[in-house]
């Protein structure tokens, strides 16, 4: 028994000798570790890349790239001074700033700046290489660069921080995009856009140009298939550059297509008439007297009055969008059931949202007759584009319809989707909608659109080698304060579609509060016409004297012929510029030609004797 406590004390001593020796260890590491200085630290684990945004041809438009924080522990740096002096150049930042920021520490660990770029760091490990700086470390986040800035910003969208899209495309296509975290990991799949980098940027320049010109307060142009629905091109302007994103104003941020609603003007007729025409109420050649004014009345003693830009006297649907007549619209209107012509107008896509790929989608505004705010004046003044909002996305999907037969299509910003090896996951299928008016009535309506373009308010946008159907519209906006329409701030705007005879183009112009002229005849529709030129030749559409599509179907329109000048002044009114440039290779005639598009004015008149020297001056719209 005495043996076994000997042995028993042994064990214990040995044990405490054991435990003595663990304790010193673990006191002597714990306390070269406390005072050993902390040198750089990069994290290792790499964060799953997200998808990138592309072009339909693959351009690169938002791509993941690593970012850095710099993290710096105040206790590991022995002389603030000279840590500060030595990083403030590579870091960006002042002497001052980094000694304050050290001083002030609440805690023995923060980040001095965030998101500095693999070119940044690099310039910074060197530096504490060189310097021998210590306490110093840098985490690895997801980050994401925008190869072309400001480019089709609205649509992109801008992915934060977190690594979560924000706005745009990052936004809504945020779980396509993103990284596959729980089960199997798996890189973001690659979103390719129907928007074409190349066309988009040469229509950007005209919208800044336009943009500068008018000194209008913002600019909306989309262009679209319109067999497909597909965009080819989106402008939201003051647009933001996605590299600098949180230092954007709201302004900037705003994707006005989407999420503005505005009363369009008279852009709107095309639909109120098509409506009208496919119900059977309103005929092709029935005529409706304009004098300037719409009157109506009730048996209660209420009274609408709606003016017009002229007196047109005898109108038909094709007079009364190729002058824009408020009378005759309205007179139209009152012939056509009021749910009926509500209805027709929802088939069109108004009061709804398109359902593209977008966030935050306005509905508009499309009342009902049962509304409280329903009046006497109501249908006839949504007839011509009031009372009533929409947006540039709806108004790009009704006129698909107009171009499709009476069918509108289903508009999207998506081509195809792929996995981050390229194999293609999805590819947009055109979807068309339920059918909004009759083919006939689509049809007619599109001529009548030519007929505008031809030698209506859309002149100016005509194009002298290619078919183009137009309607423009210039509306009064609401003046918040008052609650009265403005005097002076106006939505110009001009939808297209071409070629006339197989259209291939929906184009759309909006330039708001338009800095003088504000008629969208004069300074939107000319915009379209450069527009679609770009356009045309950017997809190579062919060229030439388009057959045009008026009244009752499709017919040749023969190219029309230099006119002779003999011993008297013939007619030149309705004729086209191009007729007019002969006549100034002449020595014995002095000609001077005002405006563009076509001549609706002569000075001498038609019939006028012809004598040497004479001088004749064209007034062209």
């Amino acid at each position: 028994m005495q043996t076994n406590g000997f042995f028993s004390k042994i064990r214990i001593g040995i044990l405490a000798v054991v435990f003595v020796l663990a304790f010193l260890y673990l006191g002597v590491a714990y306390a070269k570790l406390a005072f050993t200085p902390v040198k750089e630290i990069d994290i290792q684990t790499e964060p799953l890349q997200r998808g990138s945004i592309l072009d339909r041809t693959g351009k690169p438009l938002a791509v993941a790239s690593p970012f850095y924080h710099i993290g710096i522990t105040p206790s590991a740096i022995p002389d603030y001074e000279y840590f500060a002096e030595s990083l403030a150049a590579p870091a960006g930042l002042s002497p001052e700033h980094i000694t304050a920021v050290l001083r002030s520490a609440s805690s023995d660990f923060l980040y001095l700046k965030k998101k500095i770029s693999p070119d940044e760091k690099e310039a910074i490990e060197r530096t504490v290489r060189e310097k021998s700086l210590s306490g110093i470390r840098f985490d690895k986040i997801a980050g994401r660069i925008y190869p072309e800035n400001a480019l089709a910003s609205q649509v992109i969208g801008f992915m934060g921080d977190a690594g979560r899209g924000l706005s745009g495309i990052e936004y809504a296509m945020q779980d396509v995009l993103a990284a596959k975290e729980t089960g199997t990991p798996a890189a973001g799949k690659n979103v390719f856009l129907t928007l074409e980098a190349n066309l988009q940027y040469k229509l950007e320049h005209i919208a800044h140009t336009a943009m500068n010109e008018t000194q209008a307060e913002s600019f909306m142009l989309l262009a679209a298939e319109a067999d497909t629905g597909e965009i080819l091109s989106y402008i939201s302007l003051p647009a933001a550059d996605l590299n600098t994103y949180p230092s954007s104003s709201i302004e900037e941020q705003i994707n006005r297509p989407a999420v503005l609603a505005y009363e369009p003007g008279s852009v709107f007729k095309i639909f109120s008439t098509a409506g009208f025409l496919d119900s059977g109420k309103v005929k092709k050649n029935e005529a409706f007297f304009c004098d300037g004014k719409y009157e109506i009345g009730s048996s209660s003693g209420e009274k609408a009055v709606i003016t017009c830009l002229g007196n047109h006297g005898k109108v038909g649907i094709r007079e009364a969008l190729q002058y824009s007549c408020n009378d005759g619209i309205a007179q139209m209107s009152d012939k056509a059931g009021t749910e009926e012509f509500l209805q027709s107008l929802r088939r069109f896509g108004f009061g709804e949202r398109t359902g593209i790929e977008l966030p935050s989608e306005t509905r508009g505004t499309l009342k009902s007759s049962g509304d409280r705010y329903w009046s006497l004046r109501s249908k006839p003044t949504i007839a011509i584009g009031q009372e009533i909002a929409v947006s540039a996305l709806q108004i790009v999907q009704a006129a698909t319809a107009l171009a499709n037969g009476g069918i509108p299509v289903q508009l999207t910003l998506i081509s195809r989707i792929t996995d981050a090896n390229g194999s293609e996951e999805y590819r947009h299928i055109p979807a068309q909608k339920k059918r909004a008016v009759s083919k006939d009535a689509a049809d007619y309506i599109l001529s009548c659109m030519e007929t505008t373009a031809r030698s209506g308010t859309g002149s100016r946008a005509s194009l002298e080698d290619f078919s183009i159907g137009v309607k423009t519209g210039t509306a009064q906006m609401l003046d918040t304060e008052t609650g009265k329409y403005s005097k002076t701030d106006f939505v110009s705007n001009c939808v297209a579609v071409f070629p006339v005879n197989k259209p291939k183009i929906v184009l759309y112009i909006v330039v708001t509060k338009a800095k003088g002229e504000t008629l969208s005849g004069r300074i939107v529709a000319p915009i379209i016409a450069e527009s679609a030129n770009i356009i045309i030749d950017h997809l190579g559409l062919a060229r030439g004297n388009a057959s045009s599509f008026a009244h009752s179907g499709y017919i040749s329109v023969e190219t029309e012929k230099e006119k002779h000048i003999g011993e008297v002044l013939p007619d030149f009114t309705g004729k086209p510029k191009r007729l007019l440039m002969p006549l100034l290779k002449r020595t014995d005639l002095n000609i001077i030609i005002r405006g563009e598009g076509w001549v609706v004015k002569q000075e001498p008149p038609a019939g006028t004797p012809l004598t040497k020297g004479m001088t004749i001056e064209f007034t062209l719209e």
